[in-house]
């Protein structure tokens, strides 16, 4: 699932060569896949393409006023095109949900691969009207937050902080992989107490949920939308590296898994060298 710097990669990407185009119409490969229905697909058709945003996970095309905006979900992408073929995508027929034509002739489609579909696109007049986005929490890298501002968020949160820092209504942006990641930059147990966390535990998740953010953004920053997945991949310290040695410590980067998901981190840098157990609602081994 793309986080916060893919998708503000994706954001960067696209304003790049869409913003200034008009779009020549919207198709949909997948009816499910538009949760809205006024105004129509046709309301962009010959609109311009005002403004490219992000909103926590979720894209926002700008189109004279209507935006279009779509969350990708688990395994949905945006797959760019300098030239969009001419034969009209059939519903059902394609991974492709929905397709955008440009004027230029180029444009972009959403694909989601497997059975289980959850990409998601609206046409909206104003993005708070789409239900994800009204629920978001603030953004991690917005000059609001500052760390007397997150440490405030975090006092009396009887929650896991890992389970927190992916929850959209907290924080807008960070998914599975990020929160992993920012967790072992601040040698903090996944299964650690929000509220619990002492002073200089907390500005040591602040510094590493904005500088961890912040390095992926620059690592993204330009590279085509193709190549966007696999250079989180090769960015990640231990999110997806379970049995690799620890880049910090050199110890064995170890998981937990869960019905639909799994988390990875390195005992000796987070839990004092104690193996969490690998079940739901995991404890500390004693």
């Amino acid at each position: 699932m793309p986080e916060l710097p893919e998708v503000q990669a994706l954001v960067d990407f696209l304003a790049e060569r869409a913003v200034g185009q008009a779009v020549v119409a919207v198709e949909l490969g997948s009816i499910s896949v538009l949760k809205t229905y006024d105004p129509p697909p046709s309301a962009l058709a010959g609109g311009p393409i005002d403004g490219v945003h992000r909103h926590g996970k979720f894209l926002d095309v700008d189109v004279d006023g209507i935006h279009l905006v779509f969350h990708l979900a688990r395994a949905g992408w945006l797959r760019w095109s300098e030239a969009i073929p001419a034969t009209v995508i059939r519903p059902g027929k394609s991974p492709i949900a929905l397709r955008v034509r440009l004027s230029d002739g180029s444009g972009f489609d959403l694909t989601e691969a497997g059975t289980k579909k959850s990409l998601a696109a609206y046409l909206v007049r104003d993005v708070s009207e789409v239900p994800g986005i009204a629920r978001l929490g603030p953004d991690p890298l917005g000059a609001d937050l500052t760390e007397a501002a997150f440490a405030a968020m975090l006092a009396g949160r009887r929650t896991q902080i890992k389970g927190l820092l992916r929850d959209q209504e907290f924080l807008a942006g960070v998914g599975n992989a990020y929160s992993d990641e920012i967790l072992h930059v601040a040698k903090l147990s996944p299964f650690a107490i929000a509220g619990t966390l002492a002073p200089e535990a907390v500005s040591r998740l602040y510094a590493a949920l904005r500088d961890t953010l912040t390095g992926a953004i620059a690592a993204a920053s330009g590279k085509p939308a193709a190549e966007l997945k696999d250079a989180k991949r090769a960015g990640m310290r231990v999110h997806g590296r379970t049995g690799m040695p620890c880049p910090e410590c050199g110890d064995v980067v170890r998981e937990v898994s869960f019905a639909d998901t799994s988390l990875q981190y390195c005992a000796t840098c987070q839990t004092g060298g104690k193996p969490l157990a690998d079940r739901r609602m995991s404890r500390l081994l004693k």
